[in-house]
């Protein structure tokens, strides 16, 4: 009972690292959303060059850890002149890193839709460039859809990787109430059971959307 009473009595202290999480995780998504569909695009472009500087960021930021990139980031770039707070740190990093994993789902998405869709966009006066903005696209989001939504969960995760740039989300506050008050066992079980709290209902979510996108196909 004691125990139990103790870990309550953490979560105040964690609840308030809650929009620190959300702030990174949004932040980083977008960054990821819309940089992850430009890779894909480069690598699905007919150009050699566009090709192969796609294809080498993904290789790297998919082939080297998440924690190293944040590292390098937040504490090498000052050394050439860019200087990042805590929080830009976390976001750029964040989002760099899983826009090489998006950029795979945004690829294989777009490849699966039938080349119909394509044909028929330009047989009623579409240019390319405005079949694949107007038809493909849109339809490649829906098939997408499920994967995006579990890396987001993913990253709304790995955002405990930025306690070591300093960044006071949850495993942050963690990490100091614990040097404070030495309740380790109950001041991270409070800390993954907060985790776990954020990222069930995500996944209900994804769930529940990729119900209606199929209802609605």
């Amino acid at each position: 009972m004691e125990f139990i009473e103790s870990v309550l009595g953490v979560f105040p202290a964690l609840i308030r690292a809650i929009p620190v999480v959300a702030q990174l995780a949004i932040g980083a998504m977008i960054v990821a959303l819309v940089l992850g569909l430009f890779v894909a695009l480069a690598r699905l472009s007919q150009s050699k060059i566009l090709r192969t500087i796609a294809t080498v960021y993904v290789e790297v930021l998919r082939g080297t850890p998440l924690l190293v990139q944040l590292v390098y980031i937040y504490f090498v770039l000052p050394v050439v002149g860019i200087q990042l707070d805590p929080i830009a740190a976390g976001i750029i990093g964040l989002g760099l890193n899983y826009a090489a994993y998006l950029s795979e789902v945004y690829r294989t998405s777009i490849l699966a839709i039938d080349g119909g869709q394509t044909e028929a966009a330009l047989s009623l006066g579409y240019t390319p460039t405005k079949a694949l903005w107007r038809v493909v696209i849109p339809q490649s989001f829906k098939v997408a859809l499920g994967p995006i939504g579990n890396y987001f969960i993913a990253m709304v995760k790995d955002t405990a990787l930025t306690s070591v740039i300093a960044v006071s989300e949850i495993l942050k506050t963690a990490n100091t109430l614990n040097a404070q008050t030495f309740q380790t066992v109950e001041i991270y079980t409070a800390a993954a059971l907060l985790y776990l709290a954020l990222s069930l209902p995500l996944s209900r979510l994804v769930i529940v959307l990729e119900r209606k996108v199929r209802a609605r196909a």
